[in-house]
């Protein structure tokens, strides 16, 4: 009797050459993390694809809904697992192209990785597609873009047949490209960066700045929402938290008042730079879009990344507002960044910051705080939550306490 899996195919990954067998595997314990919630029976790669079985059929199309976010997953088909019995797989393929309504015509496609079957592709063809006609007589054959595609794959002792198959989020399954920070607001922006991040297969460790004690720590649990939506396809490890409202009040007392937003961002960046450094990670992420605020312009930009020695990414950097909308839409993290919560984005602004700033005037401005102490202080107060996840590894020197944070030559 056929069984149902999911067969999961990947692109990206497959083009890896000799490190081919790495990200397989990475990705497929992603995969296995995804669906630990579900009762997985194996994930094991045959012939170019994961198959991914289940002990209880009920958990298989949830599971096909996960697998589908999975980062370096190109498309997941929901198929039939038989013998290579032609009656058997002949009733597989009705059973498929019957979900496969409402269609007009269809067409079958069957491949064989094994020469020892003795029917070639185009009997296989022709077999089953002889029993689809005399199932659906009402339905016609097309070969050229039909409404629904009966896949038949034969490998080793198996046969697999599908019609239902989507597209994944493709890129590179998370922990294959390394670890990044990320600023993580509870806006619309830095969730969708934080996600094409770990699309391209970074493990992504969120940092949240706080208005905390100047506002509410709602943006706090906005951000845990959030990276909640997001798994368990992507598994966040830890969200880290600095309380920056004190320090904000702070520079908007000593610094000039077009020039607040930088100063906050620089420190932002600095702290950021610091908790990398004890991470491992290799880079920052901001979801800043070129001109979206005033502090997204070039001259601001560059203003701000002169604090830091390692890069800054910006994936977003030439998307307008719609299209980053529309990407928070797909991957579920709009409706909690449409909720209101006052965070340190809102705190203390100028009426009118400066959008091209002189380095000159942001060197000054930045003598008027004493950027040093304040940068260890935050540092020295940052707070984590920890989630569950098979990527991430936490610092050793940060399994117990976060305080440990504070010495500025911490060891790796």
């Amino acid at each position: 009797m056929a069984s149902r899996v999911c067969l999961v195919h990947y692109h990206e990954v497959g083009l890896k050459g000799k490190n081919r067998a790495h990200f397989e595997h990475v990705l497929m314990d992603s995969i296995k993390a995804a669906c630990a919630a579900f009762s997985l029976s194996c994930v094991t790669r045959i012939s170019g694809h994961i198959l991914v079985t289940f002990s209880d059929a009920a958990s298989v199309e949830p599971a096909f809904e996960v697998i589908r976010r999975v980062p370096g997953v190109a498309r997941v088909s929901l198929a039939y697992h038989t013998n290579r019995d032609p009656e058997e797989y002949g009733r597989a393929a009705v059973r498929a192209l019957g979900e496969a309504e409402p269609f007009h015509t269809f067409k079958v496609s069957a491949k064989r990785s094994n020469t020892d079957y003795p029917l070639t592709s185009m009997d296989l063809n022709r077999q089953v597609g002889e029993v689809l006609c005399e199932a659906f007589p009402d339905k016609k054959v097309q070969m050229r873009d039909p409404d629904a595609v009966v896949n038949v794959l034969v490998v080793q002792g198996s046969v697999y047949v599908y019609a239902r198959s989507e597209r994944g989020v493709g890129g590179l399954p998370v922990g294959s490209a390394g670890k990044v920070v990320t600023l993580l607001s509870s806006g619309i922006d830095s969730p969708v960066a934080t996600w094409m991040l770990a699309r391209r297969g970074a493990v992504c460790v969120p940092v949240h700045f706080s208005g905390r004690p100047q506002t509410a720590d709602t943006s706090e649990y906005l951000c845990q929402d959030i990276i909640e939506r997001l798994a368990p396809a992507i598994q966040i490890g830890r969200l880290y938290v600095v309380p920056f409202g004190d320090a904000q009040r702070e520079i908007s007392l000593a610094c000039p008042g077009d020039l607040r937003v930088i100063m906050y961002r620089r420190v932002m960046y600095a702290v950021a730079e610091r908790i990398a450094r004890i991470e491992g990670a290799k880079a920052i992420v901001t979801g800043e879009s070129l001109g979206q605020v005033a502090s997204q312009t070039l001259e601001n930009i560059m203003a701000v990344n002169e604090v830091v020695d390692i890069p800054v990414f910006r994936p977003l950097i030439g998307s307008d507002k719609q299209e980053i909308i529309a990407r928070a839409e797909e991957i579920g993290t709009y409706d909690i960044s449409c909720e209101t919560a006052p965070d340190c984005c809102t705190l203390f602004m100028p009426r009118r910051p400066e959008t091209h700033a002189k380095l000159e005037a942001v060197h000054e401005a930045w003598e008027c705080i004493d950027h040093e102490a304040m940068i260890e202080r935050l540092v020295g107060a940052v707070e984590y939550v920890d989630f569950e996840s098979s990527s991430y590894r936490p610092p050793r020197m940060l399994r117990a306490h976060h305080d440990a944070l504070a010495p500025r030559d911490a060891s790796m």
